[in-house]
């Protein structure tokens, strides 16, 4: 026990996004007196997790939230068309016993989350910010609560046995547990296109544009989302009208010809908004009293949209593995389990998480680099059908968890683009032919290679 005066929850949990909700609600049905302290319990507004994959869908349903996506105007979505110029190849949810995903404001479903934890049993929840972690008088590495401060009061104590932080991409507390690295490859600039003409409606749509991808999906009766990926860290100024322009010059006449015009309309309005696209390998939970959840200690590029997938099931796990804890302040199985849930998770967040990175690797194409090899042998690929497109689509979903099934259709793609390739006249250009093959086998390597290590790292 540690050396500080009552400990008067069982859990606390900071922060009451997607992971934050989900975990007080489920350890509150198991009999846990959790304590949820978010900062602003008004509705949120985000650009990205608006797009629910069947794998998240099929893992509410498992911890009894699948309530939360109704009465929100939530959209069906049967899958994804993948568009790059003049071709385009749909890509269904056809696995088998497949569901179909859906896509939604994202205020909307957090205020879903927020509401069914609070009416879970044995869950007090606080507007708050958390000013610091506490430790034991004895041993620092050891968290016992939080301090935290509300707008009438400061410096409030909460005392716990487990401390779960779960506040988001921007975690404050992450270094207390992952020191890895966050990194930041593109950015996202969000708008809302009103009453657009999707190509395939109920459907999330891919442009394979110039710089990097488009997305393009409904999120309401008369809203769609786009997603504007511009590579880097930097994009154009908004103030003196540079991201304006490079919208309606660079980005719109990519687009799908019935797009255009909504898409022209979001942009004279002006509403864009940005938000960075990052990558964080997960570490495992190690340290005594804390755990981190969701975007705090795991993050990969939302191309795929898999992170609330990803982050329901984690919740899940750390559900199952601390049901055979009864008392949260024996450590040393606590840190048994914790050990579990790091490789358990990998099935599906290793899959998500290289899947999402890798594509991006490979949509993300400009010129005629080696790259484009891939690139154009992923849209062949996906057009011969059968499970060319079923296992690639079942792993997107999250419904079908496995590394090795990405890999081996990964290198597959890879194959097929330099049989392409290769297979282009006249014959007086076949080393040519061969040497941008065998570069795009190089770049395949370069691209799913370090993120099968990052995956495999404690």
């Amino acid at each position: 026990m540690p050396s500080l005066p009552t400990i008067e929850f069982d859990v606390i949990v900071v922060g009451a996004g997607i992971a934050g909700s989900a975990v007080a609600h489920a350890l509150g049905r198991d009999g846990r007196k959790v304590m949820l302290i978010e900062r602003d319990w008004k509705e949120p507004d985000r650009i990205v997790g608006e797009l629910l994959q069947p794998g998240g869908i099929k893992a509410l349903e498992n911890l009894g939230m699948e309530d939360c996506l109704k009465d929100i105007d939530a959209i069906r979505c049967k899958g994804y068309n993948v568009i790059q110029g003049e071709s385009s190849v749909v890509l269904p949810y056809s696995y088998e016993n497949a569901k179909e995903g859906c896509g939604f404001h994202h205020g909307k479903f957090i205020n879903k989350l927020r509401e069914a934890a609070k009416a879970s049993p044995n869950v007090t929840t606080v507007e708050g910010t958390v000013n610091s972690l506490m430790t034991d008088k004895g041993d620092e590495s050891w968290v016992v609560g939080v301090k935290y401060s509300t707008k009438t009061e400061k410096d409030k104590l909460a005392y716990a046995p487990l401390t779960v932080i779960a506040d988001g991409c921007f975690s404050k507390f992450r270094k207390e547990v992952n020191n890895k690295p966050v990194t930041i490859k593109s950015t996202f600039v969000g708008l809302i296109l009103e009453d657009c003409k999707l190509p395939t409606p109920h459907h999330g749509h891919v442009i394979l544009a110039d710089p990097s991808p488009i997305l393009l999906y409904q999120i309401g009766t008369h809203d769609t989302r786009a997603l504007v990926d511009i590579p880097g860290t930097k994009i154009p100024s908004l103030s003196n009208g540079d991201l304006q322009t490079y919208m309606t010059e660079k980005v719109c006449p990519q687009l799908p010809q019935s797009v255009q015009p909504s898409f022209l309309a979001a942009v004279k309005e002006g509403r864009l908004r940005s938000m960075p696209n990052s990558h964080l390998s997960p570490a495992t939970n190690d340290r005594r009293g804390v755990v981190l959840l969701g975007d705090a200690n795991n993050m990969r590029h939302p191309l795929t949209g898999g992170g609330m997938t990803v982050a329901f099931w984690d919740v899940i796990h750390l559900r199952d593995l601390l049901r055979e804890v009864p008392d949260l302040n024996d450590y040393a199985l606590m840190k048994k389990q914790m050990r579990v849930m790091h490789w358990r998770r990998k099935t599906l967040s290793s899959t998500v998480n290289i899947l999402a990175n890798a594509l991006y690797g490979v949509f993300a194409v400009t010129g005629h680099s080696y790259a484009r090899v891939l690139q154009e042998g992923c849209m062949e690929y996906f057009k011969l059908g059968g499970i060319c497109v079923s296992t690639p689509v079942g792993l997107l979903s999250g419904m079908l968890q496995s590394p090795w099934s990405l890999i081996i259709h990964f290198f597959a793609v890879a194959i097929y683009g330099m049989f392409i390739q290769i297979s282009r006249g006249p014959v007086y250009f076949l080393p040519y032919h061969i040497i941008r093959a065998l570069g795009g086998l190089v770049v395949a390597c370069t691209i799913v290679l370090p993120l099968m290590f990052f995956e495999i790292q404690k």
